[in-house]
């Protein structure tokens, strides 16, 4: 299984607050920089890859001069939106020294589970790892309300690798990886160095998360769990071991392995499919039907005879023969407004016809399931 981490594309990595700031007191500038560094050679061995980042509310908190971490939500909200200064001005200084261009993205969970912000981030993440940019994700805390009680950075990265298809999630923390029991308090408790992200006797081994963040084992191994369902297996490590990411990309058995049930395409087709509520259908040429079921390419507007239902970008909606019959389903990536201009024609007037550039494609094949 190490050897399919080996030769892994894209990956997202989880940086914990224990690793990114001095104990509470501010960033650590030497911390960041080491990772920054790894992640720009991650890159350069032609590598896609994005990092999630807490630090933001531990850097606001210093900076605040704030004994602890607040939990009034009004002060969390104002530390993060301190903090976050602090820790994106860190990363781009250091990426830059690497001539790496680097692009901050905020988001909340509410982000990914609307179908037309999902879209949205899903083009603009991709569009950035193709131009080599190295995206910087946190958690909007800001404007966050019950996410800051009850959600973590560990479930955006998992949100995030859904939403990218990676083929690995690399979770940072300030342990070695997955134990029977918390090794902190129990010395017979033995290193876990792989399972599968499903086995629910792990969740008795899940231990309790540190002052400076807001996770714990569980919400690693029940973001390790998200993540499998696009077919993302997930590495739980120590962030303090030297040069840990590079040794991961070499495929040295390094904490603990969390391995995903079904292959990324798989897996993402299955949780796509358990999201759909048909909105509209799009009734598709004999030579639309063909190339879906025979070629698993996009849909294109040329190969659109005609448009019902009532969709915006984002929803689902059916495709169907000349007969009526369904062959398929997916995200489309226009409103039935704008797809009424396009049908049946070529991709390169879209512009023309609608004002904008938009996708070339009505349904990215990442976005459509074969019907049976």
């Amino acid at each position: 299984m190490r050897d399919k981490i080996k030769n892994a594309k894209r990956w997202v990595v989880k940086v914990g607050s224990s690793l990114v700031t001095n104990n509470g007191l501010g960033l650590d500038q030497g911390a960041i920089e080491n990772w920054a560094s790894q992640l720009v050679a991650m890159q350069k061995s032609g590598l896609q890859v994005v990092l999630v980042s807490s630090g933001a509310v531990a850097e606001g908190v210093a900076r605040l001069q704030l004994s602890r971490r607040p939990k009034q939500i009004h002060l969390q909200q104002a530390a993060a939106a301190v903090g976050q200064m602090g820790l994106i001005q860190a990363y781009e200084s250091c990426f830059m020294r690497h001539g790496v261009h680097a692009a901050q993205i905020l988001l909340s969970h509410e982000d990914l589970s609307d179908r037309t912000r999902y879209l949205n981030a899903r083009s603009t993440l991709t569009t950035l790892l193709d131009m080599a940019v190295l995206p910087v994700v946190n958690e909007n805390d800001t404007v966050a309300t019950a996410e800051l009680c009850f959600g973590d950075n560990d479930t955006l990265a998992a949100l995030v690798a859904n939403l990218i298809n990676a083929d690995v999630m690399v979770i940072l923390t300030d342990q070695d990886g997955l134990f029977s029991a918390d090794p902190r308090t129990n010395p017979d408790a033995q290193f876990i160095a792989s399972a599968s992200a499903n086995d629910s006797s792990l969740i008795a081994a899940a231990g309790t998360g540190t002052s400076l963040g807001r996770g714990g084992m569980l919400t690693k191994l029940s973001a390790a769990r998200l993540a499998a369902r696009s077919g993302t297996n997930t590495i739980i490590a120590n962030g303090k071991e030297d040069q840990i990411l590079n040794r991961l990309c070499q495929g040295e058995p390094l904490g603990t392995l969390l391995e995903a049930d079904n292959e990324p395409v798989t897996a993402r087709k299955q949780w796509l499919a358990g999201q759909l509520t048909l909105k509209g259908k799009l009734t598709l040429d004999a030579g639309a039907v063909k190339v879906l079921q025979k070629s698993g390419k996009s849909l294109l507007a040329v190969g659109i005879q005609a448009v019902s239902g009532q969709f915006s970008r984002g929803d689902v909606v059916a495709c169907i023969d000349g007969a009526g019959k369904e062959i398929a389903r997916g995200l489309v990536n226009y409103d039935i407004a704008e797809i009424e201009k396009l049908k049946g024609e070529s991709s390169k007037k879209i512009e023309l016809l609608l004002g904008y550039v938009g996708d070339d494609e009505i349904i990215h094949r990442d976005n459509l399931i074969l019907s049976d």
